[in-house]
C-alpha cells in the first residue's frame, strides 16, 4: 500500500515538474516574442484602433492618423465621462487636425470588452482592415481577442513600447513581473470558454 502511494506521488511530482518546466519555457518564449516595432509602418488600413490603458498609445494613434494611414481612428475603452477634447488634452496632443475622423468607444473595461466594442464599430463602418495600437507586451492577447471577434478582418500590429519595458527583461524586476502577469492573462484568454456576446 505504502509503495503504491509512493509510486503515485513520484508520478504526480514528475508530472508537476514537467508542467512547471513547460510553463517556464512558455513564459520565456512569450517574453522573447514581444514585438518592438511595427513590421509595416507605412501600410494603409481602413481604421486605426487604439486600446486605452497606457499614456503613450493615444498620441501614437493620432500621429498615424495624421500621416494618412487610415480613414478613421477608433479609441476603445475610454472612460464614460471623457470626451474627445478632454482625451486629447490629457494625452498632451496639441495638433489633432483630423478630429472629425476620431471616434471614441466608452463601453470597454477590459481587453475582451475592447474586442466586442471594436468589432461592433468596424461592422458599423463597413471596414475590413485595421492597425492595432497597444502596448507591446499586451499585443498578443489583444490580437487574440480581436481576431476571435473579427476573423475576416485584416490586421497590422503596431506595438507601443512603454517606458517600463526593457529588452533585457530578465534583469529588470518590474518588466519581469509585468510580463509574468500578462503571460497568465494570455494563457487564460486561450483556454477560457468563449462567450457568444
Amino acid at each position: 500500500m505504502i509503495g503504491r502511494l509512493l509510486r503515485r506521488l513520484r508520478v504526480l511530482l514528475a508530472l508537476g515538474g514537467m508542467a512547471g518546466l513547460a510553463l517556464a519555457a512558455g513564459f520565456v518564449w512569450f517574453a522573447e516574442s514581444i514585438p518592438w516595432a511595427s513590421p509595416d509602418d507605412d501600410a494603409r488600413t481602413d481604421a486605426i484602433v487604439v486600446l486605452t490603458g497606457g499614456a503613450d498609445r493615444i498620441p501614437v494613434g493620432v500621429a498615424l492618423l495624421a500621416r494618412g494611414l487610415a480613414q478613421k481612428l477608433f479609441v476603445s475603452g475610454v472612460h464614460p465621462v471623457v470626451d474627445l477634447p478632454t482625451m486629447l488634452r490629457d494625452a498632451v496632443i496639441e495638433d489633432a487636425s483630423r478630429q472629425d475622423a476620431i471616434a471614441l468607444g466608452h463601453a470597454a473595461y477590459n481587453t475582451r470588452d475592447n474586442a466586442v466594442e471594436t468589432a461592433q464599430w468596424m461592422e458599423r463602418e463597413g471596414f475590413r482592415s485595421l492597425r492595432l495600437v497597444t502596448a507591446n507586451y499586451h499585443l498578443w492577447r489583444a490580437e487574440l481577442e480581436l481576431r476571435r471577434r473579427m476573423p475576416h478582418i485584416q490586421f497590422i500590429l503596431h506595438p507601443v513600447v512603454p517606458a517600463q519595458m526593457k529588452r533585457d527583461w530578465w534583469a529588470w524586476r518590474g518588466t519581469t513581473m509585468l510580463l509574468a502577469a500578462e503571460y497568465v492573462k494570455y494563457l487564460w484568454s486561450i483556454v477560457r470558454p468563449r462567450s457568444s456576446t
